[in-house]
């Protein structure tokens, strides 16, 4: 099955639906470095451009049509503003389902998404999608539910075209054990000092634990480096008083942008174009590869059943 991608960025996404045994055609993102890097594993015909400017005659069909639209805007981490110009970016993704008729598409954001203005946002998202023909589903999901070692709650949204009457669609069931920071971390190389984001650790850096141990899953990877965890070799944070904390003594350092793309469930021989900024931000903004292939497997599976 062909796969289109907006928003691509590095190609978590896109990656878990190839594994999955999607292949993916056209990807675009406006991020130069980001469709350099999905370059590099892709053989997709990646645009880096505005979406707003690009016509839904100039994208490919496709079977299915993958979308992480931008989260900043609906982030509990950041300002909420619900006048965000991202916010609005889901309105082209709409657009190009409903002008190319996928048999599918599929959509990941944050959390917050779902409370954004007391919900309204996201019920007119659904109202969109539904009203281009498409039966829509939506599900909470934590990457750490998926093989991903990382706390990291998202949303799924997942649409079928009407006229293929699938009336029933989950996530499925992850049955193996919790993957840990230890699975993906141990036998990582010691990072080069380039590699590490060591950029001072403001207030807001100080005002909660940023530290947890080999045997648990990571806390979320931003795409902002100042804000990214410690590695779990680093001392215990010692909480002060409220919203304050200090580092432990002994080495203190943040994770790699490498061993962030390791949580993020990337091949851990992938290269990432740009520097080291953008390297993290890639990395941070991408959907883990092992969550995409997980909602890949049950999209073909569900798909499959119609034909």
């Amino acid at each position: 099955m062909r796969a289109a991608s907006l928003f691509c960025g590095a190609g978590g996404l896109d990656m878990g639906f190839e594994q999955a045994g999607f292949s993916c055609v056209w990807a675009n993102d406006i991020d130069a470095d980001a469709c350099a890097t999905h370059r590099l594993w892709s053989k997709a015909n990646v645009i880096c451009g505005d979406i707003t400017r690009i016509q839904s005659a100039d994208i490919p069909d496709a079977d299915i049509i993958l979308g992480g639209f931008p989260c900043q805007g609906f982030s509990l981490s950041g300002p909420r503003k619900i006048d965000d110009k991202r916010n609005r970016l889901y309105r082209e993704y709409v657009r190009i389902v409903r002008d190319k008729r996928p048999m599918a598409f599929v959509g990941e954001n944050v959390k917050g998404l779902l409370t954004m203005a007391g919900g309204a946002i996201f019920e007119a998202i659904l109202a969109a999608f539904a009203d281009c023909g498409y039966t829509v589903f939506h599900q909470p999901v934590n990457a750490k539910n998926y093989g991903v070692p990382q706390d990291r709650e998202r949303v799924m949204i997942v649409g079928f075209r009407k006229d293929l009457h699938i009336r029933d669609f989950v996530m499925p069931t992850y049955a193996a054990r919790e993957k840990t920071l230890a699975d993906v971390l141990t036998d990582m190389p010691a990072p080069l000092p380039e590699e590490i984001c060591d950029a001072p650790y403001s207030s807001r850096y100080m005002s909660r634990n940023r530290k947890r141990g080999w045997l648990e899953v990571s806390y979320t990877i931003p795409a902002m480096a100042k804000q990214v965890a410690l590695h779990p070799s680093s001392p215990d944070m010692v909480k002060l008083g409220k919203d304050l904390w200090q580092f432990g003594d002994g080495i203190t350092r943040r994770l790699s942008y490498r061993e962030c793309a390791a949580i993020q469930t990337f091949p851990t021989d992938m290269t990432f174009i740009g520097g080291l900024t953008s390297q993290y931000k890639q990395i941070g903004n991408a959907v883990p590869v092992e969550l995409a292939r997980y909602a890949a497997q049950a999209v073909r599976t569900a798909l499959e059943g119609v034909r």
